[in-house]
């Protein structure tokens, strides 16, 4: 008989709902512990096994810290606006709403059976009312601030889908969510000055503890430079000569006297105005094609330089050389001033365009052979006029100093960060609290009239015309009365971005049922900042850039304390599925087309695509899901259960619909219970590394619970009792064992090396009866120290061992510090024959413990790279070495 999972867990949970359990209520005199998991969407896929993973880990921590005597804030919400709800609408007229409502309590469900302890009173939906007059209100601070304006910028334009998209949305020119063709246009847009904050979210940075390579992107998205900016007066045929100036930014001032010529980017203001009427054709066909591209592919292609010339030319002011401008899709609009003087003697990128376009190239740094390649490193300046002579930081020192002089720049400071484009051409997000008057000025909505709600359509598909926004077409809606004037006026007609709701919902759940105010200062004194935030790395840069560049504002009006919002960060790794791949030459997906497969082994990788090895046939790469992938159980080999013949190749990647790998969290629980599931997910390797989901692997987490189940309770007859307990603490070695335990599994915790942790359990459940009948004292302790990581098992076990209410909130159990006094052991461990990390044991630890120790080891797994050890050996008093 198997522990009745089936039975204890919903019954748990019902308890904890109904008792609230895990309600947090400020209370000055209790140290506080606010932990977070990244905002989930809730899409209508529901969750797989990869999602809960760093939800897991923020249970255990919670559970931890109430038992440690921390008041602890572990809320959970819904960023539910969003573009598949209004897509899906789309299709099927199924309101936006009712989807989204529909999602979230299947998400709900979801966590719930996962015996997640979250204070279910604080639950906020970014689509509520309450939530979205807050937003609105935020939006009017930052419009008083002056850091929210409208502008007419470059943007991804998808007609099909009647919407912006950001690069990330973008995919080869076409949109992400359907595939549909995306251009580039100008557009009238709202605008965030994130750029006022760029040093600021650098500077700050330094004192987070965050992963350091989250930092790196963060720093590389904002993108600080030093250098100068250099005007260059342009005289073109297009221009009638005129003295226009094109300013540029370089962080090599030093090299300007070897600028050959200038790059545009295609949407630069200038280019139509320079282009010689023998040239427009020309620069009109280029320029139309790059409308077609995202800036991501634009930047992708760095190695492929196309451009066109415009006929126009400018002056170089250093030497007075005319030099020809050109327009280039690798030069964007969005970054720097959107044109650039090249150099390419001395850059990469201009150094290639150089060479495809026969351009001339000066040495202008020594040290280099210009015939093989740009020399791009620092060195003495020549043929530079007065620069020669001097090293680089000299030479830009003095050129940043002639540049003033001349009138012709200055030194500079410049980002790599834009402004945040922040409206939406949709329905299902937050209306913009603006109204626009007939003379092109605007006022805000009243503060009282918030929250400004959609209204109620049965359309939602974008109007076609004039790039307008679904929400034209409720003329009710838009067309009113402007408050002050008495005059016509209309609403905007655009919607805010899902970023909007999640940067600023940690704020919210710290009080959410106030209605004054998004949250009082007293709430957010004792609750701020977020003691740990747990998500995964694709939210590196915009997520929490946005959040952070929010609660500065937040900050500078006196509404927080902290300058920054999350303390303590950590990203969990990926769970990977099991997919099985082929290919076939059906590149059109044709129902009706005869179709030839192939094997992985039978395809080449080439520029143009996979290609087959024998005939150079183009072929698609294609998934087996579900009945269609069949395994042999002797040889292991899978194969397709429609082409016998053809050989699968097992690929284990990030679980997807369309990879056929997505596994279930509900038939997990069905089959192996909440706790086997949260133990597995923290037990199969570090917390950040990704590992793939094995289910012979959650068989043995399931059969060790059965363990601790059938320790304390004999389910040999019709009922389960428990079992006869020896009262006291047990043998010396028993209570050393606990004590051992106790501390290993503390530290491990409180480090997060949870998987570290469960070995510990399992050692302990092992080795707690080879001395003597299993004590009362052990039992207990053994439960409080599974509470945290599997709590259904836990409240019960402890139910049955008598205490009348829950241990959540029971005291983490301490170790006996003079059992812990005995002699310890460094040992080397090594993986084939090399030393990659040393362990801490104690001499009694045997064979088997020392072995598991070693193979916890993060750098032994780091080095093991997923493969199975072939053996470990054990040199008592010296070393481990693992063979892999």
């Amino acid at each position: 008989m198997t522990y009745p999972h089936a039975e204890i867990e919903p019954r748990w949970q019902t308890y904890w709902l109904e008792n609230q359990t895990f309600r947090a209520v400020l209370d000055p005199n209790k140290p506080k512990y606010y932990v977070l998991d990244m905002f989930p969407y809730p899409s209508g896929d529901g969750l797989h096994v990869g999602h809960p993973e760093g939800m897991t880990a923020t249970d255990i921590l919670a559970r931890y810290k109430r038992m440690r005597g921390f008041n602890v804030l572990h809320p959970m919400g819904w960023d539910a606006f969003g573009l598949p709800a209004e897509q899906y609408a789309i299709k099927t007229g199924t309101h936006p709403r009712v989807t989204t409502q529909k999602n979230v309590a299947n998400f709900r469900r979801q966590i719930q059976s996962l015996g997640f302890s979250y204070d279910w009173s604080r639950e906020i939906d970014t689509t509520a009312p309450d939530y979205t007059r807050w937003t609105q209100w935020i939006f009017l601070q930052l419009h008083e601030r002056g850091l929210a304006y409208q502008a007419e910028v470059p943007v991804n334009w998808c007609p099909e889908l009647g919407t912006v998209l950001a690069n990330e949305e973008v995919i080869d020119g076409r949109s992400e969510v359907g595939g549909h063709p995306v251009t580039r246009l100008p557009l009238r847009q709202w605008m965030l000055r994130i750029t006022q904050y760029a040093e600021r979210l650098l500077d700050d940075l330094e004192d987070l503890d965050w992963p350091e390579p989250i930092k790196k992107m963060q720093r590389e998205w904002i993108g600080r430079s030093e250098g100068a900016r250099v005007r260059f007066p342009i005289a073109s045929e297009g221009s009638g000569g005129s003295e226009t100036e094109i300013e540029v930014f370089t962080t090599r001032p030093d090299t300007l006297f070897g600028a050959t010529y200038m790059v545009l980017a295609p949407e630069h203001p200038l280019v139509g105005e320079i282009t010689s009427d023998s040239e427009r054709d020309h620069v009109n066909a280029y320029v139309e094609k790059t409308r077609r591209r995202s800036e991501r592919d634009r930047m992708a292609d760095a190695n492929e330089k196309t451009g066109v010339f415009t006929g126009g030319f400018a002056t170089n002011p250093a030497n007075g050389d005319a030099i020809p401008i050109w327009i280039a899709d690798y030069v964007l609009a969005a970054y720097g001033t959107g044109a650039i003087m090249a150099v390419p003697g001395h850059d990469d990128r201009d150094y290639l365009f150089a060479k495809t376009f026969e351009l001339p190239i000066v040495e202008v740094v020594a040290g280099g052979n210009l015939e093989e390649a740009a020399h791009t490193a620092p060195g003495k300046a020549v043929n530079s006029s007065f620069l020669d002579g001097l090293d680089t930081a000299a030479a830009k020192s003095r050129m940043n100093e002639w540049l003033e002089e001349q009138g012709s720049g200055e030194a500079a400071i410049t980002y790599k960060l834009r402004d945040w484009l922040f409206s939406r051409q949709r329905y299902w997000g937050e209306p913009f609290p603006v109204i626009h008057r007939q003379d092109g000025s605007i006022t805000l909505v009243p503060e009282d009239d918030l929250p400004l709600t959609l209204p109620e359509m049965d359309d939602f598909k974008p109007t076609g015309e004039d790039f307008e926004a679904p929400l034209s077409r409720a003329r009710d809606w838009i067309e009113i009365t402007d408050p002050e004037t008495g005059e016509p006026a209309l609403r905007d007609p655009n919607t805010m971005p899902q970023w909007a709701g999640s940067c600023w919902y940690f704020l919210r759940f710290v009080d959410p049922e106030n209605q004054e105010a998004p949250w009082s200062e007293e709430a957010e004194r004792y609750w701020m900042p977020v003691d740990l935030y747990v998500g995964g790395a694709e939210h590196a840069v915009l997520h929490l850039l946005y959040a952070r560049f929010w609660h500065k504002v937040f900050f500078d009006l006196g509404l927080v304390h902290t300058r920054e919002p999350f303390q303590k960060l950590v990203n969990q790794g990926m769970i990977l599925g099991e997919s099985f791949r082929y290919y076939d030459d059906n590149l059109d997906d044709d129902p009706d087309a005869e179709v030839r497969v192939y094997a992985s082994e039978s395809i080449k990788a080439t520029e143009e695509g996979p290609r087959t090895r024998d005939d150079g046939r183009a072929v698609k790469v294609r998934w087996a899901t579900g009945a269609d992938a069949v395994t042999d159980k002797e040889s292991g080999q899978a194969h397709h259960a429609n082409f016998p013949d053809l050989s699968l190749e097992r690929v284990m990647e990030k679980m997807s619909k369309s990879r056929g790998n997505v596994v279930n969290p509900d038939d997990v629980i069905g089959e192996f219970g909440a706790d086997a599931m949260r133990l597995y997910e923290m037990f199969i390797g570090p917390l950040e590394k990704a590992a793939p989901w094995s289910t012979d692997g959650i068989q043995g987490i399931h059969r060790f619970l059965q363990k601790c189940w059938r320790l304390i309770v004999d389910d040999s007859g019709e009922e389960p009792i428990l079992r006869a307990l020896d009262p006291g603490s047990g043998t010396e070695e028993q209570a050393r064992l606990v004590a051992r335990t106790i501390t290993g599994v503390t530290e491990d915790i409180e480090s997060m090396r949870f998987n570290t942790a469960i070995s510990k359990l399992m050692i302990f459940v092992r080795d707690i009866g080879r001395d003597g009948n299993l004590p009362l004292e052990a039992a207990e302790k053994l439960v409080l120290m599974l509470a945290p990581m599997a709590p259904h098992l836990a409240e019960e076990l402890w139910s049955r061992l008598g205490h009348p209410d829950t241990l959540a909130y029971e005291p983490w159990p301490q170790a006996d510090e003079a059992l812990l006094e005995e002699s310890l052991v460094r040992l080397v461990v090594q993986v084939n024959g090399k030393k990659r990390d040393e362990i801490e044991v104690t001499g009694e630890m045997g064979e088997a413990e020392l072995q598991a120790m070693a193979l916890a080891s993060e750098k032994v797994q780091g080095h093991l790279a997923g493969r199975e050890p072939k053996k470990v050996i054990v040199v008592p008093g010296r070393l481990i070495n693992i063979v892999g």
